[in-house]
């Protein structure tokens, strides 16, 4: 069965730093592409990362790049936030999908969100001004 699961939300200060985890299970990150989404309240969903599965390339959306960075090693993927800003508040999912053009294409915002073909359930993330 495969499964995500995001772990490592919580509050953080305005320029604070926190590390987001994606565990994986049933899946191959040689195959499939891993990419972080975020939601906030009132707010439609947006891709900020993801890397891809067979080569790691790794590309950001441009609210993200320059302060996020995408990893992955073994069966967990990360997330590491820099400077945040209480603009990235949200609630952010981690999410697979084995067409790694969609899913960079969205992240680069060069086509609309797309589905994923699978979800995990989310982590908060609260930015305190």
């Amino acid at each position: 069965q495969r499964q995500l699961e995001e772990s490592g939300g919580g509050l953080v200060h305005t320029g604070g730093s926190l590390r987001l985890s994606c565990a994986t299970s049933g899946f191959s990150l040689d195959y499939y592409t891993i990419a972080w989404f975020r939601q906030a309240p009132g707010l439609g969903r947006e891709a900020v990362a993801c890397i891809v599965g067979h080569d790691g390339r790794k590309y950001y959306a441009d609210s993200t790049r320059g302060r996020f960075t995408i990893a992955k090693d073994k069966t967990i993927v990360y997330l590491e936030m820099t400077n945040l800003e209480p603009e990235d508040a949200a609630t952010y999912y981690c999410a697979a999908d084995v067409d790694w053009t969609k899913v960079a294409a969205v992240v680069q915002g060069l086509r609309r969100d797309g589905d994923m073909d699978y979800w995990g359930k989310g982590t908060l993330v609260t930015v305190s001004s």
